[in-house]
């Protein structure tokens, strides 16, 4: 993993605490993050529903055995230096020393996708806490029914730093970012209160939109 730091903000402050779940939300899009993180804006749908039930089942704190295996549901976690919080939903303690955590998902897996930082990051607090390499982690994909590991590289180590980076100038300058317009927003259940095609001023809406200050030519021949 890389040793890189994120640093404190200006004049030796403690930086702003981002939290795990921040992490995904920007890396899937930066203005729903920023919905949820400045404006306290969250809208259900049926994803999200079957995520919050999903969730209900593994986030009940405790330590359990399961032959020589331990896990642990609800593990609060941080790093310090890098200014993360938040839970994991499944760590698993083996025998040999080897800790993984297992972030769980309601959706599909998408390889790379925004999962894949928010459970490295929870690899990343682990490292930290427990002071010894987690190398791995896992998103169980309760859609796929499977579970998919991920090796946490450098590459996706500093993924994680730049999302963290990212939130934490969205928390500092309270900036709220564009709206994306894209295929993501068909999918996103905050979709209507963004109303991202409106705003980002798509072509189709731009007409529209000036359609409605427009005076036809024949409405000013009726005027005097």
């Amino acid at each position: 993993m890389s040793d890189t730091a994120v640093l404190p903000v200006g004049g030796g402050r403690e930086p702003a605490q981002v939290t795990l779940s921040s992490l995904e939300h920007y890396t899937y899009c930066a203005r729903q993050c920023g919905l949820i993180l400045l404006e306290d804006a969250f809208a259900d749908d049926a994803a999200t529903v079957r995520g919050t039930l999903l969730h209900q089942r593994v986030d009940t704190p405790g330590n359990r055995g399961r032959g020589r295996l331990r896990v642990v549901h609800a593990l609060p976690v941080w790093h310090d230096g890098y200014g993360l919080t938040g839970t994991c939903d499944t760590v698993e303690i083996h025998t040999d020393g080897r800790i993984l955590p297992v972030e769980h998902k309601s959706g599909r897996y998408h390889p790379g996708g925004p999962a894949d930082v928010q459970a490295a990051a929870q690899a990343i607090c682990l490292q930290e806490m427990f002071h010894r390499p987690v190398p791995q982690a896992a998103v169980y994909s309760s859609a796929d029914r499977r579970r998919h590991l991920i090796d946490v590289t450098p590459e996706l180590h500093e993924r994680v730093l730049a999302a963290t980076r990212a939130v934490r100038a969205l928390l500092d300058t309270s900036t709220l970012p564009p709206p994306a317009a894209d295929t993501r927003c068909r999918r996103c259940s905050m979709a209507t209160g963004c109303m991202p095609r409106v705003l980002a001023r798509t072509e189709r809406y731009g007409k529209a939109l000036d359609g409605l200050f427009t005076l036809d030519d024949r409405e000013d021949d009726h005027h005097p």
